[in-house]
């Protein structure tokens, strides 16, 4: 039994948000004192390091399950089915609804339980429930979604992930130009056809002991405004080298139980994260194979719409096979790597034949 993708759908915001946007924040450190360098030298050094440029951020009238519900019609439009057949439908996300000019999360009743209200779903049976598992949520979906088709309690599920992460960054701290919003969906259902296409390798981890807090809730750097306010944090150096010491390995893992030799992968989609860490992830998995990794091998759209967490692999996926990207394309019998890492320390990915 294999599962399939058969219908994408994504949903860019149109606000655009470039580094000059930042100009004349005020940046402080985690003591809440000023950073000695200008913003023009701060914004550069960002593009630099994580090749972000521009961002977007949803409209003000716009939640989480607002782009999710967009992202999730486009979805079933381009797969063709009748939502009425969906089985599940799962919301990944990290921080509920947050209406604009707010601090508040909003997750109840569950985005996926108002997506399916929106979608005018009647059937009762199909099952709508969120995901919390940091920036992997999506491909975390993906694969509950194949699991309850392998074992036969579905055949058609609704994945989405979508996030507003300018809702919750902390404006004096220098990390929140990294962040965006967005959302992406796709329609999984199981492969009747004899055609080879489907899920073939998946691998999940969460690594707990040591590195749960390299991304959490904390204080303002402006300890004087909102003291009681959390907002997201991340140890950017910890993280990266988290991530280069222990995703490539996975991703080998995953790829390896796939029965595919290196030279048959076609195109690495790897979540948006750091355009210098995704770079060096895809690097160094390559040297486990003791090959060079080929140049169009990861494409990347971070530097312009910057890092919507789970909505980052979903997007754009939808892209490329939307032919929105003329530099990359999926062909039938392609095999892709998808892999993502994030808040947790979770680290998941996926090898799927197209």
């Amino acid at each position: 039994m294999k599962s399939k993708i058969t219908g994408v759908g994504n949903y860019i915001p149109s606000e655009t948000i470039t580094n000059l946007f930042f100009d004349k924040h005020i940046f402080l450190n985690e003591n809440g004192e000023n950073l000695k360098e200008d913003n023009f030298s701060i914004t550069n050094k960002l593009k630099k390091i994580t090749g972000i440029e521009e961002r977007r951020y949803a409209s003000e009238n716009q939640v989480t399950s607002d782009l999710g519900f967009i992202a999730a019609k486009k979805a079933i439009e381009n797969s063709g089915i009748d939502p009425e057949t969906l089985d599940y439908i799962i919301f990944a996300h990290n921080f509920g609804d947050v209406k604009f000019g707010t601090i508040q999360s909003d997750a109840v009743p569950s985005l996926a339980s108002r997506v399916k209200s929106l979608l005018q779903i009647k059937n009762n049976f199909c099952v709508a429930y969120d995901l919390l598992f940091g920036c992997p949520g999506w491909i975390e979906g993906i694969i509950q979604a194949n699991a309850f088709m392998k074992a036969g309690i579905a055949k058609k599920c609704l994945v989405i992930g979508a996030e507003t992460l300018s809702r919750v960054v902390d404006v004096h701290d220098r990390d929140s130009m990294i962040y965006a919003d967005g959302a992406g969906a796709v329609i999984l259902e199981i492969n009747y056809d004899d055609d080879d296409s489907g899920i073939k390798a998946h691998l999940s981890a969460s690594y707990t002991l040591n590195e749960k807090d390299f991304l959490n809730f904390a204080k303002s750097y402006n300890t004087e405004n909102s003291p009681d306010t959390k907002y997201i944090k991340m140890d950017g150096r910890k993280i990266y080298e988290f991530a280069l010491i222990n995703v490539p390995d996975a991703m080998k893992k995953c790829f390896d139980q796939s029965g595919y030799s290196i030279d048959q992968l076609d195109k690495i989609i790897i979540h948006q994260a750091n355009e210098k860490m995704d770079e060096a992830i895809v690097q160094r998995f390559y040297q486990l194979y003791n090959k060079p990794a080929p140049a169009d091998i990861m494409p990347m759209v971070i530097s312009k719409l910057g890092n919507s967490s789970v909505a980052t692999i979903p997007t754009l996926l939808s892209m490329i096979l939307d032919n929105e990207l003329p530099e990359h394309t999926i062909n039938k019998g392609d095999i892709i790597l998808f892999a993502s890492v994030g808040a947790g320390m979770n680290i998941n990915a996926f090898v799927y034949k197209v």
